[in-house]
């Protein structure tokens, strides 16, 4: 008998790790990644985060630039020094809309930079491309001698 969140899993589009320190926007982009399908994994801070995606690997990380502590840029190289995480992608997500700031995320390991606000579809163009194209190269195929 498969398990309840297994099953979840199959028919989820994919599993995403939200990272966002303001319990507003956090709730909202829950909510809307919820209505969507997906599953959502929360975190508020940069060591949240990084405990997160170890524990989960998440399909995707929706990650805050700005946060109070551990930044996202710093948690986002935190983050990319997992193996098991190195493919991940990783949305960087920030007010700062200047190419200095997309860059920087870029250079952290950020796949993807979005500032807000930012249009909805936009993002769910973003997230259902990163996955595919995650999906697509087998970054998230087990290792022959793990298979089941």
């Amino acid at each position: 008998m498969e398990s309840q969140s297994a099953a979840f899993r199959r028919d989820s589009p994919g599993t995403i790790l939200l990272v966002e320190d303001f319990d507003d926007t956090r709730l909202m982009m829950k909510l809307w990644l919820l209505k969507h399908g997906y599953r959502v994994i929360e975190a508020e801070t940069g060591e949240e985060a990084i405990a997160a995606a170890e524990r989960e690997l998440p399909d995707l990380i929706i990650m805050d630039m700005m946060m109070p502590g551990m930044n996202g840029l710093d948690a986002t190289q935190r983050i990319r020094e997992y193996q098991a995480l190195r493919q991940t992608p990783i949305v960087a997500v920030s007010a700062y809309g200047a190419d200095e700031y997309r860059s920087l995320a870029i250079e952290a390991g950020c796949d993807e930079y979005i500032s807000t606000p930012f249009e909805p579809s936009e993002l769910a163009d973003l997230i259902k491309s990163l996955i595919a194209a995650r999906e697509s190269s087998g970054a998230n195929a087990l290792p022959s001698n793990l298979e089941g």
